[in-house]
């Protein structure tokens, strides 16, 4: 069994909104070598410099999340000469998380006053406390399905954090 292993990708809001839409994503403008290390239940979250790929309206928050379907690994035919790699993700409802107020408890920025060079790389693993605390931002106050919990029934994720953390 493998273990849990948890991701960022920077991907502009307006592209992980089709990824959301399309239950899938691409990473590093479609190629593969990224997608290649994520494995079924791995988390994924989506950092949003910008708004718009061809736009320079800035957002700086981290706006998706969702975990590996499964193996598959395969290209989708976007246009004539575009051919991108993609994963089949399950994506969670969040809110889009601003990073600014949480670079200083993130140990994955090392440098804190240059803090956006980590995201230049574009495709990165975490430590679970990093991604303990994005996701709890991220997932306050939505509603969503207890993962070790036999019942179906949508439960609050404070309601989950509050029994986790006794």
């Amino acid at each position: 069994m493998n273990k849990e292993r948890y991701w960022v990708t920077v991907v502009s809001k307006d592209h992980v909104l089709r990824g959301v839409g399309g239950n899938f994503m691409q990473a590093n403008h479609g190629k593969a070598s990224s997608l290649k290390k994520l494995h079924t239940g791995d988390w994924v979250i989506f950092y949003s410099p910008k708004l718009r790929y061809e736009g320079d309206e800035k957002l700086q928050a981290f706006t998706a999340i969702g975990r590996v379907a499964d193996e598959e690994l395969y290209q989708y035919q976007m246009s004539e000469c575009f051919m991108p790699y993609r994963r089949n993700i399950n994506f969670y409802d969040c809110k889009d998380v601003p990073i600014v107020p949480l670079i200083g408890l993130l140990d994955f920025i090392e440098n804190k006053k240059s803090w956006g060079y980590r995201f230049r790389f574009g495709f990165f693993a975490i430590d679970q406390h990093d991604f303990t605390l994005i996701k709890t931002q991220m997932l306050a106050s939505t509603s969503i399905r207890q993962l070790n919990n036999s019942s179906s029934k949508p439960i609050s994720y404070d309601t989950v954090f509050a029994q986790n953390s006794n």
